[in-house]
């Protein structure tokens, strides 16, 4: 096998195909790229058995043929190099890796050890602007389960109905919703991604408007096509938790505030906050004002913000860290929060509901 490639044509699909190599494995084979120049195109796969991913790359075919290389050293090597074009050679899995003065001998794996992407069918699916879902991952994953204990807990439920698409994550803490109408029709449907997946899709993502991805489902996979990559995971088997029955449109304390002050003023609080120490912000709702209180080992702090309120005063504790991250991924400049009581959880969402946003409140002694 001979190939010749631009430096950033194959770094770019090295650092592609990378995000589906395990960091840990007990099958040396799944360390590896699996470089595949044996028709007329030359493509990149990786493959942890949960996640693979099939990128193709522009370069020249001299000489046809496959190899299996290790990623971590395989990646650096290409790293390192100037910035010219680079060969790739094999004879039997002796590599040779040429740029201009530079020379890397390694040996590579046979590819016939390789485990190829699962084939799935492609009758099924959806197609949506990279940069929509792109944002609709980015406004929703950071309330999935970071441990193991309920797996369900590390997905986020991608649901169609009606048309509309609906993105759920939630820890037992907090829930995030994004939604969205699909310009197409498309069967109902129901299934729950992983996370990891879902992290990785969102950095190799343009999150260009004019850019499209489509999505592919069958009962265990789902299958991202885009540019010239095919992303293919495992789904998380089970019946996903009813989200409908968490929510409520009931409140008792409206209050419409804007975004970046409050975002501001709980990111300055967190100052006097350790990362292992618990202390909840207290808010306090009284007329038309709104007082953020925070006292730890280190000192207190105490603020207020301006707001429009509709019913009752109030005084309710969050963990900071769940109010920052919801209010960081919401793009408008004002936001309507509903609460109920000190128990109760609050929600974030606009009128259309296009994003909710439901915390559960933390005790405290006032």
């Amino acid at each position: 096998m001979k190939l010749i490639f631009q430096k950033n044509n194959l770094l770019k699909a090295v650092n592609i195909v990378l995000k589906a190599v395990p960091s840990k494995t007990t099958m040396p084979i799944l360390e590896c790229i699996l470089i595949d120049a044996s028709s007329n195109q030359i493509k990149f796969t990786s493959n942890d058995m949960e996640l693979g991913i099939e990128t193709i790359v522009d370069g020249e075919i001299v000489e046809r043929g496959t190899i299996a290389l290790d990623a971590k050293i395989f990646s650096e090597i290409i790293r390192k190099l100037p910035e010219n074009d680079i060969v790739i050679e094999t004879h039997n899995l002796k590599t040779t890796i040429t740029c201009e003065k530079a020379k890397f001998d390694i040996l590579g794996r046979s590819s016939e050890d390789f485990s190829y992407l699962p084939f799935v069918e492609k009758n099924d699916f959806i197609s949506l602007s990279q940069f929509t879902l792109k944002e609709m991952i980015r406004q929703t994953i950071f309330s999935i389960a970071a441990n193991e204990n309920n797996k369900m807990m590390t997905g986020e439920l991608f649901e169609i109905k009606d048309n509309m698409l609906r993105v759920v994550s939630l820890d037992g803490h907090r829930i995030a919703i994004r939604k969205m109408m699909l310009k197409e029709t498309y069967e109902d449907r129901k299934i729950v991604v992983p996370g990891k997946t879902l992290t990785e899709i969102s950095k190799i993502l343009s999150g260009e408007m004019e850019d499209t991805v489509n999505l592919f489902f069958t009962s265990n996979h789902i299958v991202f096509e885009f540019d010239q990559t095919t992303v293919v995971s495992r789904l998380i088997e089970g019946e996903y938790f009813r989200i409908d029955q968490m929510l409520s449109s009931d409140y008792e304390t409206k209050v419409k505030i804007n975004k970046k002050e409050l975002l501001s003023c709980i990111d300055r609080a967190t100052l006097l906050v350790k990362e292992s120490d618990k202390k909840p912000i207290i808010i306090s709702i009284n007329g038309n004002c709104m007082e953020l209180k925070i006292d730890s080992q280190i000192g207190s702090m105490k603020e207020e913000i301006d707001i429009e309120k509709e019913g009752k005063d109030l005084m309710i504790g969050f963990n900071p860290k769940f109010l920052i991250d919801a209010l960081r991924v919401i793009d408008d400049e004002t936001i309507t929060i509903y609460l109920v009581n000190p128990k109760a959880p609050c929600f974030i969402r606009d009128e259309q509901e296009s994003y909710i946003y439901l915390i559960l409140p933390v005790n405290f002694i006032s």
